[in-house]
């Protein structure tokens, strides 16, 4: 990794300082992203993916996102390997998570997740479960491949989300991240490609954050007052990377604005490649648009300690490491909060153990084939 001679002390001193969200602190700068690893049969999470967190969670990161869990509802997901947030022996495999994240010293959020209109009605592999989209529009569709959302709908999966974070507290997680980002369900509702509605949950970028706001507000009215809650969204979509939510930074805050009026504590903007721009005329990124608009706490995510292209490293191509100065610089100038890592620590589960020391000559280059295990 390329480094300047003193981003060694500096990663210590600005990586290592604390930071709040809401009335959780955080032991300091660097989060888990949530990555889908599909190793929980039945949706249950169990010792193995017990172990794969709370060794990231030693090893020094300070908040650990899961992966994506579906909330209870049929339409919530597709597969019997993805971990579920509802049901009995489910939550209580995410109960022991939780436990062995707070024993090494971390704090552990659960990403909530409707996957959305993502396969036609009656495909395989669950072809009698319904497939929910505001239009029932698939990224790159201009025809419905699957029913609109009702009114009825709505409020069911509104009130799923509720209670998945209702029960992430009582089961002693520290917050909750509601996933309304890569084009899936909460996604599909605020970007103009998929949500072609009529009513009052389409029209204006207004109109289209309705669902997520209402999710927001629900959420939060089932949790304590100072219960995190984190909103991840992106522009790019899952085969839509060139997709935008807006165009200027007047569009992002119309859409910003009534989330976190709603109840959102942080934000968790998703790109990319993080160093990049998000508007013309400004070297922001879209974490730090997001801080300055909203003013409130940002976690920024993409590629963080890689060079190569996003995709490259998940076809086995890798990707080579990029230095940390200018993530360094960018947190002295608070454009955001947190740091939040994933293919890094796929790699290396003690990534950020290593780097709040300074041994980055102990730091490998990412291999595609560390996605095959929970090691």
């Amino acid at each position: 990794m390329t480094t300047s001679p003193d981003v060694a002390a500096r990663a210590a001193e600005i990586l290592a300082r604390p930071a709040a969200l809401n009335g959780l602190t955080v032991r300091n700068r660097i989060a888990m992203a949530p990555m889908t690893r599909m190793f929980s049969p039945g949706g249950v999470p169990g010792e193995d993916v017990r172990s794969y967190y709370a060794r990231r969670a030693a090893a020094g990161v300070g908040l650990i996102v899961t992966e994506g869990t579906y909330v209870g509802h049929p339409s919530a997901g597709l597969s019997d390997r993805v971990p579920r947030f509802h049901g009995e022996e489910q939550l209580a495999g995410w109960a022991k998570v939780a436990e062995a994240v707070h024993a090494g010293g971390g704090a552990i959020v659960p990403q909530l997740w409707h996957i959305g209109t993502v396969r036609k009605e009656g495909q395989a592999p669950y072809p009698d479960a319904p497939s929910h989209g505001p239009s029932g529009l698939r990224i790159g569709e201009d025809e419905p491949t699957a029913t609109p959302m009702t009114r009825q709908d709505i409020d069911d999966v509104v009130a799923a989300f509720a209670q998945a974070a209702a029960d992430a507290e009582r089961i002693g997680f520290d917050g909750v991240e509601i996933h309304g980002a890569h084009g899936y369900l909460v996604d599909q509702f605020l970007w103009s490609g998929t949500n072609r509605r009529t009513d009052a949950y389409g029209g204006d970028p207004v109109a289209r954050t309705r669902f997520a706001a209402e999710i927001v507000a629900a959420v939060r009215e089932r949790v304590s007052a100072e219960f995190p809650v984190i909103f991840r969204y992106s522009q790019w979509k899952q085969g839509a990377y060139d997709a935008r939510l807006a165009e200027t930074p007047q569009e992002l805050e119309a859409i910003l604005a009534p989330l976190a009026a709603a109840g959102v504590d942080a934000f968790h903007a998703s790109t990319r490649r993080y160093w990049l721009p998000e508007f013309d005329g400004s070297d922001l990124n879209l974490a730090g648009w997001t801080k300055k608009l909203t003013g409130k706490p940002v976690i920024t995510v993409g590629s963080v300690g890689l060079d190569g292209e996003f995709g490259q490293a998940f076809l086995g191509k890798g990707a080579e490491l990029r230095g940390l100065d200018d993530l360094l610089d960018r947190l002295e100038r608070d454009e955001f909060d947190l740091v939040a890592v994933g293919r890094a620590l796929l790699q290396d589960p003690h990534w950020a153990e290593k780097v709040l020391a300074g041994r980055f000559d102990e730091l490998a280059p990412y291999d595609a084939a560390s996605l095959k295990t929970l090691s």
